[in-house]
């Protein structure tokens, strides 16, 4: 079943274009991996997928619902079905919250919006501290600021605060890439378990090929700001690939 659905997307900025005619599908349950050199508009098209930024033209349809239109105040119903995790952990949490309250904020900010299925929350206490249980980390993690914790730790906080809504779609940009080697392995093996745990969906940006191979079911090749290939993982070598994905094939 189509989960998200993205037909003629086009971005510019100041007249020249980023995005050019971006359509893809991605599958409920489906990681679906998006990689492409540093540059091509991988993240622009995660920030306009997200409605943080508006685009030209195109649709972007979540659930066979149109969401590209929509105004912030009837955007903010559907917000918790579709949660982003960006690069760099220490930027996307509040040094002055605890983690607890950084893991609270999205259900206390939907409230009775959010119908929780794999979760509970009969005390703030005890929801923190399955939110924390699922993504490896210990339930005293709660009362610690960002700056007490790893990079990966932060990682996994992000992760945390992303799933606590029970969103269908996870977009993750480059979740890995300012991690160390150890980190970036425990992150992705997480990632591949809260997919099958909780049924989510992903759509992995990365321009790690090794990453996205490993966690993908699909992938999808963009080259200055347009989609040049698209393909089941298992035919990554395949001799029909784009010659530029075989250029990203030989380098990785």
């Amino acid at each position: 079943m189509t989960l998200l659905s993205v037909n003629n997307l086009t971005k510019t900025y100041g007249g020249q274009p980023i995005l050019k005619n971006v359509s893809f599908e991605l599958q409920k349950g489906e990681c679906l991996g998006l990689v492409g050199e540093s540059g091509c508009g991988k993240s622009t098209l995660s920030r306009c997928l997200m409605r943080l930024e508006d685009i030209n033209s195109g649709t972007i349809l979540l659930n066979n619902k149109e969401i590209h239109h929509l105004s912030n105040r009837k955007l903010l119903p559907m917000r918790k079905k579709f949660q982003i995790v960006f690069q760099n952990p220490t930027a996307a949490l509040n040094p002055k919250l605890k983690i607890k309250d950084s893991l609270l904020n999205p259900y206390l900010q939907y409230g009775k919006q959010v119908d929780l299925r794999y979760f509970s929350f009969s005390s703030r206490e005890q929801f923190v501290s399955e939110l924390l249980n699922i993504v490896g980390l210990p339930a005293s993690f709660a009362n610690r600021y960002p700056h007490e914790l790893s990079g990966g730790q932060k990682q996994r906080v992000t992760l945390a605060r992303a799933i606590s809504i029970e969103p269908e779609l996870v977009i993750l940009d480059e979740p890995t890439a300012s991690l160390d080697v150890i980190s970036q392995r425990s992150i992705l093996h997480l990632l591949e378990d809260l997919r099958d745990q909780l049924d989510l969906s992903y759509l992995f940006i990365s321009h790690d090929l090794t990453a996205v191979k490993e966690l993908s079911q699909r992938i999808m090749v963009m080259k200055q700001g347009e989609v040049v290939d698209m393909f089941r993982t298992e035919e990554l070598f395949h001799a029909q690939r784009n010659p530029y994905t075989k250029e990203l094939v030989s380098i990785f």
